[in-house]
């Protein structure tokens, strides 16, 4: 019987093939170096979600009467 296939994605940070398995803790990441790179980039909010702009402060409007 051959055995699975495995699922192999490149790592956000660097690009790196990475085994989508338990051999690869970090994972999409390859190392902790790269899943620390992407949380920085995250907390300097140098990376987004697009959404809908907040609009609870330009419009002047309340919800208090």
């Amino acid at each position: 019987m051959p055995s699975p296939k495995k699922t192999v994605v490149k790592c956000p940070t660097c690009q790196k093939e990475v085994v989508w398995g338990q051999e690869s803790p970090f994972r999409p990441f390859c190392s902790k170096k790269c899943q620390m790179i992407d949380f920085g980039e995250w907390a300097d909010e140098e990376k987004s979600i697009p959404g809908a702009p907040d609009m609870s402060d330009s419009d002047g409007w309340s919800e208090d009467c």
